[in-house]
């Protein structure tokens, strides 16, 4: 099993940038594919963007596309999800996962760890 902590929510104007970061410890890190959801209120859970063990091939959702990144650093157990150009729709509670495969993943159920979450909300 794999501890996840998500940080770097907040609240942000239209237009604005945020970096959340995940911290992972327990199970080997660099091993797995990491991928990041969403989720708004009253809305299910959403794919956002996924990551391989290695960083060489990620995935970011069509929503996104263009305005966010994901990346990752493994000598910091470390997963990142870089956010720019926000618009209110951004607005949502952000999660953390890890697989227990390297290869990405764009389902939630594939899955097998999870962070509590970090709020970004966008205000216009």
């Amino acid at each position: 099993q794999v501890q996840l902590v998500e940080s770097g929510g907040g609240l942000v104007q239209a237009g604005g940038s945020l970096r959340l970061s995940c911290a992972a410890s327990g199970r080997t890190f660099s091993a797995f594919a990491m991928g990041w959801f969403r989720q708004a209120p009253g809305k299910e859970r959403e794919f956002v963007a996924t990551i391989n063990w290695s960083g060489g091939s990620s995935y970011t959702a069509d929503s996104v596309k263009g305005r966010f990144t994901i990346s990752r650093d493994s000598a910091k157990n470390t997963v990142y999800l870089q956010m720019n150009g926000l618009i209110p729709e951004d607005t949502a509670v952000y999660y953390c996962a890890a697989r227990r495969y390297s290869s990405i993943s764009l389902i939630a159920a594939e899955y097998a760890d999870w962070g509590q979450g970090t709020q970004v909300t966008v205000s216009s």
